[in-house]
């Protein structure tokens, strides 16, 4: 029986060595953040009501249907994202290729004079050859380590974080067309109010003038009168400016210049409302796409850690070649010309001045600022759900407050109005009454248009109706990566 030769043995033990040190060489090195979970954040087990993936179909109005599908058919920042998935996807096909065998094709035929003061002996020397090369080279890298994985796992995370992404931006795509619609429809139940109050105004002013030859009144009401007319034909223009450039800003969400010919003006009276959950439970978090994008993008940091530790392991790869190679074309193809080569190859750091150290914690730290951002992401999103869900409640009480006061402002108004018809009243009376009613019906119309905006809110805040692929639910359990 053979002994294993010394320098054998000895070689061995210096490689087993110089692998305890790289491997030290990770110490010290660690993640220090934590994912927050569903427990942590206070939310209880169970499945959130979720709005519907079409939630704006609940406010009755299939214009705005047809108008948000156009915008998610259209809108030139979709397309992009849809570029920017397609790209990340890429990725993950090229980092698989890494850790495949490698084979490439070389074919080198040339002419060649060989020097007569070099190392070529007569009669080559100072003589001309062809010379040609035919062979396949081989390379397989073997992934013992976790680089390669690493380096999946990374392209993987980012892959679905871009796609979701993608899917957060058609929620909020879809939210934004139905805020600019009501905000249009606000607009236009503003410009209503104007119109109503300039009638009114004209309707007295004549009052002011017959009362004016009846020698009942003198020049100054008249003027009065005459600056609330045109004070209310001031409003209306502006109104009609916002109404203009509140169709512009939807036409731009759908992707296009101007709203086509034959899209009615909205009113508010015609929104129903939206019913819609107040309590978030545990599956909330998986019914973001933005919460769904970060926490993908821990994955991909994660990955990025694991390949960045391997990198301190050896480098283990199977190479091979095989071919022809001749002096002379006529040679080429003789068995004589057939050359091959295998065997493995292996590379290890042993002293590479802390880059590897310094790339370990650079990864690391990313890993660390992507939980972070994870975890911001989840208590904005929390806080969103929250102010919303106050908001569309203290709304609901406020519109029915006011609605009381407007009743009552009007019904001061009119009293006003018979009280100076009769000569009871001052003029300036009734131009109080009158302000008071048209700040209250302005109010009405900006409550309204709040509360849908609210409701709109919560919905986005809620996940907009959004329900993750099969892909983007299939996240690792949380843990915290190691630094070995």
């Amino acid at each position: 029986m053979k002994t294993v030769p010394g320098k054998f043995r000895a070689a061995v033990a210096a490689a087993a060595l110089t692998l305890l040190t790289a491997c030290a060489g990770m110490s010290g090195i660690g993640s220090q953040a934590h994912l927050a979970d569903a427990a942590a954040l206070g939310l209880p087990e169970g499945q959130t009501l979720a709005p519907a993936a079409q939630w704006w179909s609940a406010l009755g109005d299939p214009q705005l249907d047809a108008l948000v599908a156009q915008a998610l058919e259209g809108n030139p920042s979709l397309r992009a994202a849809a570029a920017r998935v397609v790209k990340a996807q890429s990725a993950i096909g090229m980092a698989r290729a890494d850790g495949l065998p490698q084979i490439e094709g070389e074919l080198d035929a040339q002419r060649m004079r060989f020097q007569e003061n070099y190392i070529y002996p007569p009669p080559y020397g100072g003589s001309q050859f062809n010379m040609g090369t035919l062979q396949l080279n081989g390379r397989w890298e073997l992934d013992f380590f976790g680089k390669h994985s690493g380096a999946i796992a990374a392209a993987v995370g980012q892959a679905r974080a871009a796609e979701a992404e993608a899917d957060a931006a058609r929620v909020l795509l879809a939210a934004n067309v139905v805020r600019a619609y009501v905000q249009w429809a606000r607009i236009e139940d503003q410009r209503a109010v104007a119109a109503r109050m300039l009638a009114q105004r004209q309707h007295m002013l004549q009052l002011v003038h017959e009362r004016r030859q009846a020698g009942l009144d003198t020049q100054m009401e008249v003027r009065q009168s005459e600056t609330g007319r045109a004070d209310s034909r001031t409003q209306i223009t502006a109104l009609e400016q916002q109404a203009d450039a509140a169709r512009n800003a939807l036409a731009a969400l759908l992707g296009q210049p101007r709203l086509a010919d034959g899209i009615a003006a909205p009113r508010l009276a015609g929104f129903k409302t939206l019913a819609l959950p107040d309590e978030l439970m545990a599956d909330w978090l998986g019914r973001r796409a933005d919460i769904v994008a970060a926490r993908w993008r821990v994955e991909a940091a994660r990955g990025g850690v694991q390949a960045a530790q391997s990198l301190f392991y050896p480098n283990i790869n199977l190479v091979g070649a095989i071919g022809l190679q001749s002096l002379g074309f006529g040679n080429w193809i003789k068995s004589g010309s057939l050359e091959w080569n295998a065997g493995p190859a292996i590379s290890l750091p042993i002293f590479e001045g802390g880059r590897l150290r310094a790339n370990l914690r650079g990864q690391t730290a990313e890993l660390d600022a992507a939980i972070e951002d994870y975890n911001a992401a989840v208590i904005q999103a929390m806080r969103d759900v929250a102010d919303q869900v106050q908001a569309v409640q203290s709304l609901d009480i406020q519109r029915t407050q006011q609605a009381q006061a407007l009743a009552a402002a009007e019904g001061a108004y009119a009293i006003a109005q018979e009280r100076y018809r009769a000569g009871l009243s001052a003029y300036l009376n009734v131009l109080i009454a009158e302000t008071t009613v048209l700040a209250q019906r302005r109010q009405q119309v900006d409550l309204a248009a709040q509360s849908l905006n609210a409701q709109i809110g919560l919905a986005q805040a809620m996940g907009g109706g959004w329900q993750p692929t099969a892909e983007q639910a299939a996240l690792p359990q949380a843990t915290t990566a190691a630094a070995h």
